[in-house]
């Protein structure tokens, strides 16, 4: 015979389970404590800076609106923005709480 005949290759064994999921364990841990878990922190703080606004505070809103707080609501709150003029905005919209007298700085 001019040509040797062809056998199958052995089978190979199957992989570890453990080690085809664990790349992917690793994966959602990091995405986890590096995505996830500060974006929760940042949310509860930025949370309770709003619910601890109170009337005499000067804010600054997510429109750059700087004005002092005249009246709050559940919901809403009134800002002074000067000369008089009240604007009314949403709670949600307070981005900064400035620390006393840094709106007559301006």
């Amino acid at each position: 015979m001019l040509i040797s005949p062809a056998y199958a290759a052995p089978a190979a064994g199957q992989p570890d389970p453990i080690m085809t999921f664990l790349p992917l364990v690793v994966l959602f841990a990091l995405f986890y404590f590096m995505i996830i878990r500060p974006q929760m922190k940042r949310t509860k703080d930025q949370k309770k800076m709003q619910e601890g606004i109170q009337k005499g505070d000067e804010v600054v809103t997510a429109g750059g609106q700087v004005g002092k707080v005249v009246k709050i609501s559940e919901q809403y709150i009134t800002l002074d923005i000067g000369g008089g003029t009240e604007s009314h905005f949403q709670r949600g919209t307070v981005q900064t709480v400035l620390p006393k007298g840094t709106i007559k700085d301006l």
